[in-house]
């Protein structure tokens, strides 16, 4: 309900704060949008349980459940004690200013908001739901959880060995979420189907913008792929058959790691509707955050533009209900890169690592690797 014209309010009773928090803010966002807004017109929230402990930012589910919704967009959040059971959330945001008359990519720019938007594609708090669950269930039968590849908080990544494997190839894939949300806690149950296959499957965490800059995020990737590397004898693994693949943000990094000097050898890369070309992105809000509006450190930070990995077997997929423009980022690239065109895979943004676990985008990766 709404409080005033410039205040949301949402209460959840559920017991778990990740879920309470969700609830709330989901609510919060679908205020926004029907007011006109989006994360980016939030100017403060205030934040109330008889338990504030449980909703502490610095807990990391509970931060992933904020990003999970408002991306890397942080307006100050007062959190109190009160005496209600659950929590309730008082959003106070800014009024909508009208846009500039212009174009980018032959898009008026609220179009071009929606076209890089794939939030738009399904319902986000249900998806998260159950990528959480799965994903949880499936770490759940693993040990190699948790290695350090860094010092910092998120260089961890999950190493899933196959069964029997004395020395298994390697396929690392890492995780969207427009560099600014999500985990590799919600992606571990995509890796069965090359499991099955004997790949070992590592899925690295990174630094989330806008606290940590793109250009560290690259970074850490790379780190993650040499500490593979050099401790390939002790894990059980081929260092010479190393293999990336990335989804959306993650494909950007997985792209961006392979044009990176220090990076160790890559056999295959299976690049999954990715962002190559950041410089549209900083006409958007989202852009904005990320520093993209600085045109030449977006260009700077872009694959495309920049030479085809030498030695790299190279694949692109999309899904099939993704937007045009969407599309037309994984295109150019694969056509810069003289790769095969884009796989047209099954369901929307989100819905194609589905095929990650059988049909034609893993018998694609199969095949780029082989």
């Amino acid at each position: 309900m709404s409080a005033s014209d410039n205040e949301i309010v949402a209460r959840s009773l559920a017991a778990d704060p990740v879920e309470a928090l969700r609830d709330t803010l989901s609510e919060i966002l679908a205020g926004l949008v029907a007011a006109g807004c989006g994360p980016h017109h939030l100017i403060g929230m205030d934040w109330e349980s008889a338990d504030p402990a449980a909703f502490h930012l610095s807990r990391h589910t509970v931060e992933l459940a904020y990003r999970e919704v408002f991306a890397g967009f942080g307006p100050p959040i007062r959190l109190q004690l009160g005496t209600e059971p659950g929590l309730t959330v008082r959003a106070r945001h800014a009024m909508p200013q009208p846009l500039p008359d212009i174009e980018v990519e032959g898009y008026p720019l609220r179009e071009l908001g929606r076209q890089y938007s794939p939030r738009l594609q399904a319902d986000m708090t249900a998806l998260f739901r159950q990528w959480s669950k799965d994903g949880a269930a499936f770490r759940a039968g693993h040990g190699g959880l948790d290695l350090a590849y860094g010092p910092g908080r998120f260089e961890t990544l999950d190493l899933y060995r196959p069964v029997d494997a004395k020395r298994a190839p390697i396929f690392v894939f890492i995780h969207g979420g427009y560099w600014q949300a999500s985990d590799k806690l919600q992606h571990a149950q995509f890796s069965q189907g090359l499991l099955d296959a004997g790949f070992a499957v590592a899925q690295p965490n990174y630094g989330l913008a806008p606290d940590t800059p793109l250009e560290a995020s690259i970074a850490q990737t790379v780190a993650a792929l040499n500490f593979l590397v050099h401790e390939a004898d002790t894990l059980g693994l081929d260092p010479a058959q190393l293999h990336i693949s990335g989804h959306s943000a993650g494909g950007h990094l997985a792209a961006m790691a392979l044009c990176d000097p220090a990076t160790p050898p890559v056999a295959s890369a299976l690049l999954l509707s990715g962002l190559y070309d950041l410089k549209p992105l900083g006409h958007l809000p989202i852009g904005r955050l990320l520093g993209l509006d600085d045109t030449e450190r977006a260009a700077r930070l872009s694959p495309v533009g920049r030479p085809r990995p030498a030695g790299t077997r190279l694949a692109f997929a999309v899904g099939e209900g993704e937007s045009e423009a969407f599309k037309r980022q994984s295109a150019t690239l694969a056509t810069a890169w003289q790769a095969p065109e884009p796989l047209i895979c099954p369901g929307n943004h989100f819905s194609l690592l589905d095929g990650l676990n059988g049909g034609a985008l893993l018998d694609l990766a199969l095949r780029t690797a082989m």
